[in-house]
């Protein structure tokens, strides 16, 4: 009643240390920029923040993510004196922005809750099919020579049980189409030729 299924180590913590590699640091470095620039682009959608990341990959070429822009970020940085964002737009356009800004928030929170159901779902059923019950796997297709007594036990009082219920089913199916009305109108009693 085993399933062989993959066996993963799943995620783990990665221990910060310098990949001694240059192809594998290559590699690693290609992946985890794209995933920095989606929470980093995350955090500026979900706050709506003055963001600038500037990274460079291990042959020295320079990576950046910024918003509103690279400079506009930089400038306010260096000098103190730079006023927080006053972009060049009318009062209802900024107000328009701001609430497609929380038209996209609210979108991407009944996304991410749609997801984090679809996730707990599929853990469900993953846990359903390892317990041997999956569709592939019912209990009444168990190979019973490889069952150890108690498991043979089990066995047959599930099938008991089926059977139980297959008769008791049965039998109502049989009720329900040979009963006998009984009716209490004389009139209906001459029907059956009783008087």
């Amino acid at each position: 009643m085993a399933s062989s299924s993959k066996k993963t180590r799943g995620r783990q913590k990665i221990e910060m240390k310098v990949i001694e590699k240059e192809n594998d640091r290559v590699i690693t470095f290609s992946k985890r920029r794209s995933g920095i620039y989606k929470k980093i682009n995350e955090i500026n959608t979900l706050c709506g923040t003055e963001i600038l990341f500037i990274c460079f990959s291990p042959k020295g070429k320079p990576f950046s993510f910024a918003h509103p822009s690279v400079e506009y970020v930089a400038n306010r940085l260096f000098n103190n004196n730079v006023p927080p964002a006053q972009y060049d737009t009318h009062p209802l356009v900024e107000a328009q922005r701001k609430e497609q800004l929380n038209l996209i928030n609210r979108h991407y929170n009944e996304v991410a809750t749609q997801l984090d159901a679809a996730k707990e779902k599929e853990k469900a059923l993953a846990e359903l099919a390892s317990e041997g019950e999956s569709e592939t796997n019912f209990w009444w297709n168990a190979r019973i020579e490889q069952l150890n007594p108690q498991e043979l036990q089990v066995l047959e009082s599930r099938y008991q049980e089926l059977l139980n219920g297959l008769y008791i089913a049965r039998n109502k199916l049989i009720a329900a189409t040979t009963t006998i009305p009984t009716p209490r109108d004389p009139a209906q009693l001459n029907q059956f030729n009783f008087f």
